[in-house]
């Protein structure tokens, strides 16, 4: 037992005391106390394993301690600091309240040591971060919130059971390395997969959080899916079928981040391309590519967080999200700060030198050409030009110059920068990607295996920059061709969707013909019945077609001699008998 207290029980008491407090300073105040007093438990605990309790006969551990925790642990951390103090303007309690239970379920999944408290944590954190969407309280969001939780608590459900079966199979809830081969491990996978939005289950992740409020938006992008990939890096290392999903989910998102009209919807399918990258270093299973996972997730956190925030700062101050929007209004001439902020957080996911990017991306890719996959690390190359392509040169240059309005662009928009809190996040974040870019000892001290990695080699940096440079020189030339246009893009949710629909219309169908059923036997029953009141008299009206109604049996009246009968049945017998004696 530790005498430290769980970080993410200091979110969960955080989150019940906030609605307390009654002055908006003191609220401000203890919103930023307790991801610093969560910092602080989580650096005086040590390693091992702490908060073990014994129930029903199951062992709970509730803190399993060591370098990957603590990795993931620290970034969960530091990205609800920066995320609170960008939301600092906000007076909505509830989404303080939902954002504060959805970073805690996630501090609980990364310490979980056993499988049954990886669920409850899991499924907090669904519920949670599904409360963070309805908090925009519009129409859309409603609809993509329950979306939303409708997959999660279907990946859960495929979780629970894949427990249960390795449960039984092992006798053991241990949260380890897993045997992968079993029914019970395949459903594991399969719902930590859809969290992780794997292909073709990633729709939710573009529906759902552009639907997000400006702020709880940023919260989103650094829990769920990060999540998914520590649970990968404990449980699945080497699984060699994560190494094409990986190196698939990288171009994919790639591909519809290129053709995307809405800024953050944008920014959404680059956070499926950027999971990629862990999925595949997960899959590849070596010390490089996982230390390589674990530096891009605590990477990504960070640069994810600033571009949502320059992208939701546009949002804020002129209520439009879409390029075709914002053409032509030229906003770098009134949100210079936003816009050199936001281009930070571009050029570190384009993996540019001297960013965090850059010393966590190609660990990965160099991991891939050690183990001589070609063609995996073509595709992880190729995604690196996508993302600069699209996320660094198309979305600044559509959302804050654009050489003219687009045909739905409003006449006048509001223009400014966004309220001081929010610069000072972006601020700070930036400062972040460019602390970890310079001197990445500070990221590669608390990655689980020691880094034998330099980034800063002659052939890494060279590289990099022609990707770079070529891509520019590509964008400057076909920058009237690769504009947005106001459409929407189909994703495999319409699979889904059309699916659900032609359900419902089958289940239309089916419901129609059980009450036409239901209705035909009600009527035979209520005929029957009625018949039933005088058997003898109705075979007579049926048979021998007699008229007249059903009067009810009188014995003494309708009942026959018992000799006919007798009659009847010996008739009837000798014809049967004469039939089976002609055909035996």
């Amino acid at each position: 037992m530790s005498s430290a207290i769980h970080p993410g029980l200091i979110f969960f008491v955080g989150a019940l005391v906030l609605p307390l407090l009654r002055q908006r300073s003191l609220k401000q105040v203890f919103l930023l106390c307790v991801p610093v007093a969560a910092f602080v438990s989580l650096y005086a605990v040590g390693a091992g394993e702490h908060w073990v309790y014994d129930f029903i006969g199951y062992k709970f551990v509730f803190g399993r301690v060591d370098k990957l925790s603590l990795c993931f642990g620290y970034v969960f951390v530091l990205v609800t600091f920066l995320g609170m103090i960008y939301a600092l303007h906000v007076r909505d309690t509830l989404q303080h309240v939902a954002t504060l239970f959805h970073a805690g379920a996630a501090l609980g999944v990364t310490f979980a040591g056993d499988l049954l408290s990886l669920f409850l944590f899991w499924e907090i954190m669904a519920l949670s971060s599904a409360f963070v969407i309805w908090c925009q309280r519009s129409d859309a969001s409603l609809k993509a919130g329950f979306r939303y939780l409708i997959v999660h608590l279907f990946g859960g459900a495929a979780l629970l059971a894949g427990i249960i079966m390795y449960a039984g199979e092992t006798g053991t809830t241990v949260f380890t390395r897993m045997e992968f081969g079993g029914l019970g491990s395949y459903l594991m996978l399969f719902g930590i997969l859809i969290n992780a939005a794997v292909p073709p289950f990633h729709p939710w992740l573009p529906d759902a959080y552009p639907e997000a409020t400006v702020t709880g938006a940023v919260f989103l992008t650094a829990f769920t899916t990060k999540s998914a990939i520590y649970v990968l890096l404990r449980a699945f290392p080497g699984v060699e079928i994560l190494v094409y999903m990986g190196a698939i989910m990288t171009v994919y998102g790639v591909v519809y981040a290129i053709i995307e009209n809405d800024i953050r919807r944008l920014l959404a399918y680059h956070i499926v391309s950027q999971v990629g990258y862990m999925v595949c270093g997960v899959g590849l299973g070596t010390e490089l590519s996982m230390n390589g996972s674990a530096a891009h997730a605590f990477c990504h956190i960070l640069y994810k967080a600033l571009l949502f925030m320059g992208a939701g700062a546009v949002l804020e101050v002129t209520g439009r999200r879409k390029m075709t929007e914002l053409y032509g209004h030229q906003l770098y001439k009134y949100m210079p700060i936003c816009l050199t902020f936001y281009l930070i957080g571009g050029f570190a996911i384009s993996g540019a030198p001297l960013l965090n990017g850059f010393t966590s991306k190609p660990m990965i890719a160099i991991a891939a050409g050690e183990l001589h996959r070609p063609v995996i690390y073509l595709l992880l190359h190729l995604a690196s030009i996508g993302t600069f392509l699209s996320t660094t040169l198309k979305l600044p240059y559509g959302t804050w110059f654009g050489a003219k309005p687009g045909e739905n662009a409003p006449a006048t928009l509001k223009k400014a920068e966004p309220p001081l809190n929010m610069l000072i996040a972006m601020g700070m974040t930036a400062f972040a990607c460019f602390l970890t870019g310079i001197y990445p000892k500070v990221l590669y001290d608390i990655l689980p295996y020691p880094v034998k990695y330099n980034p800063f080699a002659t052939y890494t940096v060279l590289i990099t920059l022609q990707l770079l440079i070529f891509t520019a020189l590509a964008f400057y030339f076909l920058r009237s061709r690769l504009g947005s246009q106001p459409k929407i893009s189909l994703d495999t949710d319409w699979f889904y969707r059309k699916g659900a629909a032609l359900f419902l219309d089958a289940c239309t169908g089916v419901a129609g013909a059980r009450l036409v059923l239901q209705e035909s036997v009600t009527r035979l029953v209520r005929w029957t019945t009625h018949q039933a009141q005088n058997p003898i008299q109705a075979a007579n009206r049926i048979i021998l077609g007699k008229e007249g109604g059903i009067v009810p049996y009188d014995a003494n009246r309708h009942r026959h001699a018992i000799g006919l009968g007798v009659m009847y049945f010996l008739i009837l017998f000798s014809l049967f008998s004469i039939v089976f004696l002609a055909y035996r």
